[in-house]
């Protein structure tokens, strides 16, 4: 049987390119190397508050037949996890399993992990800005990606980030409490087979 997974992205358009490889690779170290990973592109959303939205209203009736629902916003300098636990305990609730991790302060910081040779910022100079993505992705993935590909090169960038998982897993400590957690709520689904 299939293990299927949709990642909620506050936006598909260029996230998906980081999102997908990464959460493939926490689902390969999880016993789950087969697994689908389908990252969620319609409705489309825009945003967290709509992202948010779409879960509690629509998502968790939709894609109650997936296995696992990842919701993956940036922080963007808040502490979003009592809004977070909030929405996985309404999924629980409708028997859905949903993990809500927040980025540490975006998305891109994920990938800009496996590259720090390549900045010219202290890393936790870099987590600790909240606005990351204009002040250092941008520029990063102007020099370093491809314009010629979709997503500008950011699906290369990330499979080199994932060459040095255990190096990324130690820079953004909230991707290894997503590991632990997808690992324990695959255990549980193996179990109930």
């Amino acid at each position: 049987m299939s293990y299927n997974v949709l990642v909620i992205p506050e936006d598909p358009t260029y996230n998906g390119y980081i999102l997908k490889p990464l959460v493939s690779r926490i689902l390969e170290e999880c016993g789950k190397p087969n697994a689908k990973v389908t990252v969620l592109t319609n409705p489309r959303a825009t945003g967290y508050v709509h992202a948010k939205s779409l879960i509690e209203k629509a998502l968790l009736v939709r894609y109650s037949h997936m296995n696992l629902l990842l919701f993956l916003p940036d922080a963007d300098g808040a502490d979003k996890s009592a809004a977070l636990t909030a929405l996985e305990d309404v999924a629980e609730q409708k028997g859905v399993e949903l993990i809500c991790i927040a980025a540490v302060q975006e998305i891109e910081v994920w990938l800009l992990a496996g590259h720090t040779d390549k900045l010219d910022v202290q890393w936790q100079d870099l987590r600790a800005d909240p606005d990351v993505k204009e002040n250092i992705f941008e520029p990063f993935l102007r020099e370093h990606g491809d314009a010629r590909r979709a997503g500008g090169g950011r699906d290369l960038l990330m499979q080199e980030t994932l060459g040095n998982y255990q190096g990324l897993l130690a820079r953004c400590p909230e991707l290894r409490t997503l590991q632990n957690r997808v690992c324990a709520s695959t255990a549980h689904a193996n179990n109930d087979q």
